[in-house]
């Protein structure tokens, strides 16, 4: 189903759209799905998904609730998923995925007004997640530069990080923007200073666009 955007999500995103669904094998210690753990089946994909109506001049966040290009996610799945999006060319669709690495099996095959993002919470490897590291994950969207395809950055839940590194790795990522927002659910993460946020936030404003989400002020 189709579903407006509502809650902490992103405010830019106007709908989200789950075609895949299922506990995400990420199974990040900080994510908002975490309390619907116990309860959620194994991935799988919504066949009734792709009979929905998906509209026109949308901006559709596609998988928001599970990490569809996460390794054990069939390949068949997702070509499914791409193909109905192009039977609505009209929307712009955002790919999010903290295992950019697997973008580049589709990379023909996104529909058009694709965004690609991944989440980079840190330029610190952690254990919060089965996922590969930030590091790696910047190293995948980098690759994306010069293709002429859009990429943006989350950076949330924001943790401690090295400034010079973390901007620069986030930078050669040539993002069209970055939002940066913090834990909602209170999960003990280490967490930055106000003034190491500022500065963060003032040397990626000399390079790209900075959306603010309102948890954020939390720490700010």
């Amino acid at each position: 189903m189709l579903n407006k955007q509502k809650g902490n999500m992103y405010p830019w995103v106007t709908h989200t759209w789950n075609p895949i669904k299922g506990r995400c094998p990420h199974e990040c210690a900080y994510c908002y799905m975490k309390r619907h753990w116990d309860r959620l089946k194994e991935p799988h994909l919504d066949e009734k998904a792709l009979k929905d109506k998906l509209g026109e001049g949308n901006i559709i966040f596609v998988g928001s609730s599970i990490d569809i290009f996460a390794d054990s996610i069939p390949d068949e799945w997702i070509l499914k998923v791409l193909e109905y999006c192009w039977q609505y060319p009209n929307n712009t669709y955002l790919f999010q995925s903290k295992n950019p690495f697997r973008f580049a099996r589709f990379r023909d095959l996104f529909p058009p007004n694709t965004i690609l993002g991944t989440t980079l919470e840190t330029n610190r490897d952690h254990s919060f997640s089965k996922a590969p590291q930030p590091r790696l994950r910047a190293e995948a969207l980098r690759s994306w530069n010069g293709t002429g395809i859009k990429k943006m950055i989350s950076v949330e839940p924001i943790m401690d990080f090295d400034l010079y590194k973390f901007s620069t790795m986030i930078s050669l990522c040539e993002p069209i923007f970055v939002s940066i927002g913090a834990d909602s659910k209170g999960n003990n993460l280490p967490e930055p200073s106000p003034e190491k946020i500022a500065s963060l936030i003032a040397k990626l404003g000399k390079v790209t666009e900075v959306k603010i989400k309102k948890n954020l002020k939390r720490l700010i």
